[in-house]
């Protein structure tokens, strides 16, 4: 039996059902080998200590302006939007509630349509994106309260840091809500003041939590899925990825209760997270607020405010791309939200010595070629000895033939002819496909960081490639891949079966097509790839074809 076929084969269907896999997962179906739930089964979701998530108001409606009516029967102003502009963001701040309504971030342009820049919180017809935080504990402000904001610069300008204060009072309780942006900083300080002038003790909490709706981000390609929806990170129970349609069944399980970690929202390429300070007791929420809407969350006591006191707590908040590094200074176990899967341990080395490469070429496509080079390098031996294999293989193909031909009546005799027949010719049938195993979790990994890095995102290679993290726009990579594995198919040996010399000779086609949508980055490393391995495998083939004829 020609064991390197067989495995051939299993790549292949493999590759089918990663492909439909992928495609599930697009339209939000659970995932066959990739499930996101990661934790065993804790307190379900949503449901948090004490009945805490039944204080907190339901979120308001993306673009709504009309005022509506509070705990405390405080009726509420039409909104203003406050815009604050910075080198790197520009956000749009409702006075109603201080809630975070738009974040549109300057150095990122829209995957859909490149002449807008990238826009992650969003409150329009089309998408509900929001940031909201406030008290619960009784009747004080929240993100439905009318809040006046105090007299300061709007923009950046030449300063390195600006402030957005904002002031909200219901029942004899203040809550001022800070926020400051900082020049060149994804990370937004969020600070909430609650002073008590209400004559009596009270025993607030604060919450902070992401709204979004469950849709996917536009543009996301058919041909592969990344995880948009709430992730959650404590030290205790680590990365935890939440599915929207699990929230929606009441499904999700998580972590509930930590005095570290934080919540975050995250999709291809961006993250928006709330990180409270580290050592403080809070809960941990997800729920659904509406049709299509859900929210995950933190809900932190501030203990008893005696009358006449003040009680601070100070919060962040990071919105921005997935850096690999920004997001390892931002917080403990941030920098997993650039999700590479299972084989992470792997793809993080992949990335630094990517990240060392560009520091020295200074361009993301030359640096894949030259780490694709260095890959192949690495498994030289391990390549040559599975080209050896194939090329051994194919000059004794005839003579393969010959004995299926003989024994095509009787399959005993046939196995038996073909084990002597290796041993004669000193050929290992796994040899060919044993090297080729070894490096499959290292070229898994190399994909899923050439997939998930945003450094890959606008970013030019030379002449029409302008973009490695989109599609060929001329789709000539994907051309000359085919060719490259039109040529590799030639070199291996011929299946004797018919049939499968045609699947085999079909391949090509399959795998190109599918290559004509996934980002141009992924492509130019196959066909790097492709081409040393065409080199290296006819180098070795002409010198054992040579030294067969020779005998």
């Amino acid at each position: 039996m020609d064991i390197r076929r067989t495995v051939l084969w299993v790549v292949f269907s493999l590759s089918l059902l990663l492909l439909w896999d992928n495609w599930m997962r697009y339209n939000g179906k659970q995932s066959m080998f990739f499930p996101t739930a990661t934790q065993p089964a804790k307190p379900a979701a949503g449901t948090t200590p004490g009945g805490a998530k039944s204080d907190l108001p339901q979120a308001s409606t993306a673009g709504s302006t009309a005022p509506s009516t509070v705990p405390g029967g405080t009726t509420v102003a039409p909104s203003e939007r406050i815009t604050i502009t910075t080198d790197i963001v520009k956000a749009d701040i409702d006075t109603v509630g201080g809630e975070l309504k738009r974040l549109e971030l300057l150095k990122h342009k829209d995957s859909v349509e490149p002449t807008k820049n990238m826009v992650l919180f969003d409150s329009s017809p089309e998408r509900t994106y929001l940031g909201q935080t406030g008290l619960i504990g009784g009747a004080f402000p929240n993100h439905k309260s009318a809040f006046v904001a105090k007299p300061g610069p709007r923009a950046l300008d030449g300063a390195n840091e600006l402030q957005l204060v904002l002031e909200s009072e219901q029942g004899g309780v203040k809550l001022v809500k800070t926020y400051t942006f900082k020049r060149g900083d994804y990370t937004i300080g969020v600070k909430h003041e609650v002073v008590n002038s209400s004559g009596a003790p009270i025993n607030p909490s604060l919450y902070l939590q992401l709204v979004r709706d469950g849709n996917k981000p536009a543009g996301e390609s058919y041909f592969y899925s990344t995880f948009t929806g709430p992730v959650i990170y404590t030290d205790a129970d680590k990365f935890q990825k939440l599915t929207f349609e699990d929230i929606e069944k009441g499904k999700a399980t998580h972590a509930t209760k930590a005095d570290n970690g934080w919540i975050a929202l995250v999709q291809h390429y961006f993250v928006s997270a709330f990180v409270p300070p580290e050592k403080v007791v809070r809960e941990i929420y997800t729920k659904k607020v509406d049709t299509n809407l859900y929210a995950v969350g933190n809900i932190l006591p501030l203990g008893a405010i005696a009358p006449g006191a003040t009680s601070v707590m100070e919060s962040r908040l990071y919105s921005g791309p997935q850096e690999s590094a920004i997001l390892e200074k931002v917080a403990p176990g941030f920098d997993l939200v650039k999700d590479y899967g299972w084989l992470t341990i792997v793809a993080k080395p992949i990335f630094w010595l990517m990240d060392q490469i560009h520091k020295v070429l200074g361009n993301w496509g030359w640096t894949i070629i030259v780490l694709t080079i260095l890959i192949k390098l690495a498994f030289f031996p391990l390549s040559a000895a599975s080209y050896r294999s194939m090329a051994k293989m194919k000059t004794v193909t005839p003579k393969m033939q010959s004995i299926r031909e003989r024994f095509k009546s009787d399959p005993a005799k046939m196995n038996q002819a073909m084990m002597e027949l290796y041993k004669t010719e000193k050929i290992n049938p796994l040899g060919g496909c044993l090297p080729i195993v070894v490096q499959i979790p290292v070229f898994i990994a190399l994909y899923w960081v050439l997939l998930a890095s945003v450094e890959m995102r606008n970013a030019p290679w030379l002449g029409w490639i302008q973009d490695l993290a989109s599609p060929d726009p001329f789709y000539i990579l994907p051309i000359v891949m085919a060719v490259t594995m039109f040529i590799q198919t030639k070199l291996n040996p011929t299946p004797p079966d018919p049939i499968q010399a045609k699947v085999m000779m079909f391949m090509p086609i399959v795998f190109s097509v599918m290559f004509f949508f996934f980002p141009a980055g992924l492509v130019l490393y196959w066909v790097v790839n492709n081409i040393l391995s065409i080199a290296q495998q006819w180098v070795i083939t002409r010198k054992i074809e040579g030294a067969q004829s020779s005998k």
